[in-house]
Parts: C-alpha cells; structure tokens; sequence
C-alpha cells in the first residue's frame, strides 16, 4: 500500500511539473501573440531604424515611422521620388530598394493604417486627422511649426519614433 501511494505521489509529481511547463509555454505563446498584435498599433516603429533612411529621407524630413502609412503608400511613394511633393528627392538603385523593402516589411498592416490615404499624405489619413482634431489650423501655421507635417516641432519625442500625447507640446 506504501508502495502504491509512492507511486500515486510519483505520478501526481510528474503531472504537477507538466502543467507547470505547459502554462510557462502558453503565457510565453500569449506574450508573444499579444506583442505581435500590438505590432504596428503601440510600436510604429521598429525597434531598430534602417541607418540608409535615417540618412536618406531624414536629411530632409522626419524619416516618419514606417507604420504611419501602409505598405502600398510607401511602394508609391519610394517608385516616384523623382517628384516627391514637388521635390526631385532621387536615390541611388541599391537604397531605393533596401529602404523600399524596410518600409514595406514594416509598413502599416494594422485597423489604423488599412487604407491609402489621399496623395499618400500621412497628414491626410484617417487618424492623424483624428488624432490632431482638436489641434487648431493655427497652431500648424506657426512659424515654429510651418505645417502639419513637422511632427517633431510638437511632439518632442519624434525623432525617436515616439508620439505619446503625453510628450506634445505646442510652441508658442
């Protein structure tokens, strides 16, 4: 009987470690399910920016965060650079195409980001438009701000990918 109620204690022991093991397998499954699901809507941008369009586009602008526009918007804009927003912006071949492949790798795929938006316009889309509707026409025409595509003369986080409400400050 002592036997019997060892190996009752063996199995239960086995079991015990099992579901162990096999909820340390599902959170990690959940955790990174949920990290993949916010991919895109919390993290616009990659963890680690491609230097060439550091380099490239943000000599000029905001090297925006690719998850600002989907996929199709920046395979349109990085074919015509020739006249980009009545701009020559022109690369060479090889970083026309190692920055097209980032920003369509990590272009918006998300709810937010689904739809082109008039001109490929970040400013244009459906949720910067909700997202800065209580900003005043005003404020974008600032001398410090010019328009609303300088993100970063309000947001003081931008040049990090960062947009948080909570960093916004709107310079006099």
């Amino acid at each position: 009987m002592a036997q019997k109620n060892k190996h009752h204690q063996e199995i239960n022991m086995k079991e015990f470690f099992g579901l162990i093991l096999l909820t340390l397998v599902l959170l990690a499954a959940i955790a990174l399910a949920s990290k993949h699901a916010n991919a895109g809507s919390k993290d616009m941008q990659p963890t680690q920016p491609l230097p060439v369009y550091q380099t490239e586009c943000g000599s000029c602008h905001l090297a925006y965060p690719p998850g600002f526009l989907p996929k199709t918007s920046w395979e349109q804009l990085m074919s015509t650079l020739s006249k980009h927003y009545g701009t020559d912006a022109s690369i060479d071949a090889k970083s026309n195409h190692q920055i097209n492949q980032w920003l369509t790798q990590y272009g918006g795929s998300y709810k937010r980001v689904k739809e082109s938006p008039t001109e490929n316009r970040i400013t244009k889309s459906a949720w910067f438009e909700r997202k800065h509707r209580k900003v005043k026409t005003s404020d974008f025409m600032k001398p410090s701000v010019k328009s609303p595509a300088n993100c970063a003369a309000c947001h003081q986080r931008a040049e990090q990918g960062l947009f948080d409400d909570d960093d916004v400050r709107i310079p006099d």
